[in-house]
C-alpha cells in the first residue's frame, strides 16, 4: 500500500477547520475559557503564525499515524515488509499480496469504518492523556469533556477522509 501525502495532509487540515468551529465562543469556547480560566483578553497576545504553523505540523504527525489505526491492510503489509521481493512482479510473494488484494482489498474501506477507529483512538489514547493531565492540574469535568470531545470529533473525521480516500 502507497502512503498518500495529499490525502494526509488534508487530514491534516481537519483538526484547523474544526478548531475554528468548536472552540469560537458560540459553540464551546466560552465553556472552554471558562474551564480554563481564561478571559478574552488572555487570547489576545501569542504569535498566531507561529501557533498554526506548529499546529498544522502537530496535525501532519498526528495524521501520518492514523492509516495504520484505520486501514487493516496495513497489518498485512506491515508483515510482510521485509520481504525481499515483495514489489518484485513475478515472484510469490508479489503473486501472494497481489491475490490477497484482489480478494480483500477494499474490506474495511469506508469513511464510516476509519471514522469509527478514529473515534476509538480518541477514546483509548487522548481521554486517558488528557483526562490524566486535567486530574494533575486540577482542571473539571466540563474542561476534560470540552477537550477530549473535541479530539474524538477530529479523529473521526480524520480517519473517516484516510480510510476512505488512501
Amino acid at each position: 500500500m502507497e502512503f498518500n501525502f495529499l490525502i494526509v495532509a488534508a487530514a491534516a487540515l481537519i483538526p484547523m477547520v474544526l478548531g475554528f468551529i468548536w472552540y469560537n465562543p458560540k459553540v464551546f469556547g466560552t465553556a472552554w475559557m471558562n474551564a480554563c480560566g481564561f478571559t478574552a483578553e488572555d487570547l489576545k497576545g501569542g504569535n498566531m503564525a507561529i501557533i498554526f504553523i506548529v499546529s498544522f505540523i502537530l496535525s501532519l504527525m498526528l495524521a501520518s499515524s492514523l492509516p495504520t489505526m484505520v486501514i487493516h491492510q496495513n497489518g498485512f503489509f506491515q508483515t510482510l515488509m521485509n520481504e525481499p521481493n515483495l514489489a518484485k512482479e513475478g515472484t510469490e510473494v508479489y503473486q501472494y499480496t497481489q491475490d490477497f488484494m484482489n480478494k480483500y482489498g477494499t474490506n474495511f474501506r469506508t469513511f464510516k469504518h476509519g471514522a469509527l477507529h478514529g473515534a476509538m483512538a480518541g477514546i483509548f489514547f487522548v481521554l486517558p492523556v488528557l483526562g490524566t493531565n486535567a486530574l494533575f492540574e486540577r482542571k473539571g469535568a466540563k474542561y476534560i469533556l470540552v477537550n477530549v470531545g473535541y479530539w474524538i470529533v477530529c479523529l473521526a473525521l480524520m480517519g473517516g477522509v484516510i480510510c476512505e480516500f488512501t
